[in-house]
């Protein structure tokens, strides 16, 4: 464990293996993270088995990766560590369907903890109900395993019935391969709020409207589409990867002196803090999840509406044209070198 950042974060030689070793690890739900976590967890040598209904398309790929499979139910009936890893919108009827499997001294662990943090899931006082969440998406989590490093990950306990829950839930992130790059410790309100308020305020709906405005300034202005679309949606991922590589500053160095000066006297003009305060205060409220609870209630017609608005846009489809002009990897999805 380290001291150097804020909160602890914990390696691989913080952590005994023993306390997973003699586990059966239910992996419940086989898409982006199941499939990475199920796989990685047996090439560690732990005991695994999938749970998905036995309707689910997804079987013959369990099958054909060498895992066993069984309904959700008996997973977890023969399980120590059930880990919920369906989306969460299906998560509250799936734990209704295995609560009853739940042992005293049990593990119900999540990769995300809308559904505890927001009461749509209420585990019985005898398990421990624990979190560990790799900050990548699934194929990343498995490739980077399968290459002998790993992915950072977060760590959370929400209740500890056994007083070895984190213990458990290290030995868990290790055999995952978090605890290659590092496991940070969080608590599942914090996970879960930062999570919601940074897709809504940054990384999913602040740079989609801010893409989407910059595009319809310059073409409403007399700007070709085409222009419109290269200065203000494809070059993003320039500029994103020098922000990951080497953080705001790697960003900086590596621009013109023009952009650098431009974009550091300008920028701030486009941002409004008092809108994103009140993004926060909704998620911490709960007023974002009532409403996304009873939207799915409702058969989702506004996410619909709100879909169907983006498709349409005129930034797609003079994308899907720009688009085809690059040489893809299809591997990856990026544009080759």
């Amino acid at each position: 464990m380290t001291d150097k950042f804020t909160t602890p974060v914990h390696y691989d030689d913080d952590i005994d293996a023993t306390n997973i070793e003699d586990k059966t690890v239910a992996v419940l739900g086989y898409g982006s993270q199941g499939h990475a976590h199920a796989q990685n967890l047996d090439d560690s040598g732990v005991d695994v088995v999938v749970g998905l209904p036995k309707s689910s398309s997804s079987r013959q790929a369990v099958e054909a990766d060498g895992l066993p499979v069984a309904t959700p139910r008996n997973a977890a009936s023969d399980a120590d560590i059930v880990v919920m890893l369906v989306p969460d919108t299906v998560q509250p009827d799936v734990y209704e369907d295995i609560e009853p499997a739940l042992d005293a001294g049990d593990t119900l662990q999540f990769a995300h903890g809308f559904n505890i943090h927001y009461g749509q899931i209420e585990p019985p006082e005898d398990v421990d109900v624990t979190m560990i969440a790799p900050k990548s998406p699934g194929h990343l989590v498995r490739r980077t395993y399968k290459r002998g490093e790993g992915t950072p990950g977060l760590l959370a306990i929400y209740q500890d019935a056994t007083g070895e829950a984190q213990q458990e839930a290290l030995a868990y992130a290790q055999a995952i391969g978090c605890a290659r790059a590092g496991v940070i410790e969080t608590t599942f309100r914090e996970e879960t709020e930062t999570d919601i308020f940074g897709e809504q305020a940054v990384l999913c709906g602040g740079v989609t409207d801010l893409v989407k405005a910059g595009f319809e300034t310059l073409v409403d202005a007399g700007y070709a589409p085409e222009m419109a679309y290269f200065e203000c949606l494809n070059e993003l991922k320039l500029i994103v990867d020098l922000m990951y590589e080497g953080g705001h500053m790697g960003m900086w160095n590596s621009v013109s002196d023009t952009a650098e000066y431009g974009g550091l006297t300008r920028g701030e003009e486009v941002i409004n803090r008092e809108g994103m305060d009140e993004i926060l205060e909704g998620v911490q409220n709960g007023e974002f999840a009532r409403e996304w609870i009873n939207e799915n209630q409702a058969n989702r017609p506004a996410y619909r509406q709100y879909r169907q608005a983006e498709q349409n846009h005129q930034v797609e489809e003079v994308g899907a044209r720009l688009r085809e002009l690059f040489a893809w990897d299809e591997e990856s999805g990026e544009t080759a070198d």
